[in-house]
């Protein structure tokens, strides 16, 4: 690879790691090519991007995108695939399931709306964060909790007073 070349990759991913803020960091490495693709179809289907990339050209990209990755760069070692979403979850979900079938792709760390995730144990806590959209419905549901207690409260009391009325007018 020329030193243009790798410029040109650099670029290329400082510029994804900047419009991105959900990054995961992933060793996808002894994986034969049936499994890599299934894994790359997996991810595809998850709307998941999946690329491997090199560490030092990785590592070069996080230093020069204008985001703190704390101590990401240090889990630049081995095989390094990266895998970009826009959903906080989906990356971890794709790697859990089909860990059931191999014990490969291991979690090195995640970048997620700012915070940062180092190690495989991660992975569940990744799973279990919710989207942006799944808090938004969780907010909005407790806020018509209450509109909706008052009003049927109001409905049930309404239908109970004008039952006594009828009983009443009828004797």
């Amino acid at each position: 690879m020329t030193r243009e070349e790798k410029s040109a990759v650099i670029e290329n991913l400082t510029g994804t790691l900047t419009e991105n803020s959900i990054i995961y960091l992933a060793d996808i490495s002894g994986l034969d090519a049936l499994t890599t693709s299934n894994l790359r179809r997996a991810c595809f289907k998850a709307n998941v991007k999946l690329a491997v990339v090199k560490n030092t050209l990785l590592a070069k990209a996080m230093e020069k995108a204008d985001k703190d990755f704390g101590d990401l760069p240090s889990t630049l070692k081995g095989n390094t695939s990266i895998l970009i979403s826009e959903t906080g979850n989906a990356p971890a979900k794709v790697i859990k399931e089909f860990r059931k079938k191999s014990d490969k792709p291991v979690l090195k760390g995640a970048f997620v709306e700012e915070a940062i995730y180092i190690g495989d144990d991660q992975l569940d806590a990744l799973v279990s964060i919710k989207s942006k959209e799944e808090v938004i419905g969780d907010i909005i549901t407790l806020l018509q909790s209450p509109a909706k207690n008052v009003i049927s409260a109001l409905q049930s009391g309404g239908s109970k007073l004008s039952g006594i009325l009828k009983t009443l007018s009828e004797k």
